[in-house]
């Protein structure tokens, strides 16, 4: 375990490493790609994140619908025992659904967004 003087003496050494850096031409240039690539990569980290949990939600609403087929047709044949189950597994399959749609336009309306930025 680092006891505080190490942590400290550790703090002032990277806090001379950045001037360094920062007085440098060289340095400045490569904080700035190294700056511009993270936050490429964040941006498309973010937006295959959304799309992933997306097509997941949207898979659990289709896992959702077939249990609601199964229940309407128990609740069309009589074997149910009221509409319980069907009520659930329909709010069930939309509220999913939703969530996996909500993702999907949270995608499309960043990418609007980000095309306006460049043309501006």
């Amino acid at each position: 375990m680092i006891d505080g003087l190490a942590l400290r003496k550790i703090k002032v050494v990277l806090r001379v490493a950045a001037n360094m850096v920062q007085r440098s031409r060289t340095g400045r240039a490569l904080v700035a790609g190294i700056r511009a690539t993270a936050h490429s990569f964040g941006r498309i980290l973010h937006q295959l994140w959304l799309e992933v949990t997306g097509f997941t939600f949207l898979a659990i609403a289709g896992i959702g619908a077939m249990a609601g087929i199964r229940e309407y047709g128990k609740y069309q044949s009589g074997h149910a025992t009221g509409p319980g189950r069907l009520l659930l597994a329909v709010c069930f399959t939309l509220s999913f659904a939703w969530f996996g749609l909500t993702s999907f336009w949270q995608v499309r309306r960043r990418a609007k967004s980000e095309q306006l930025k460049a043309k501006s």
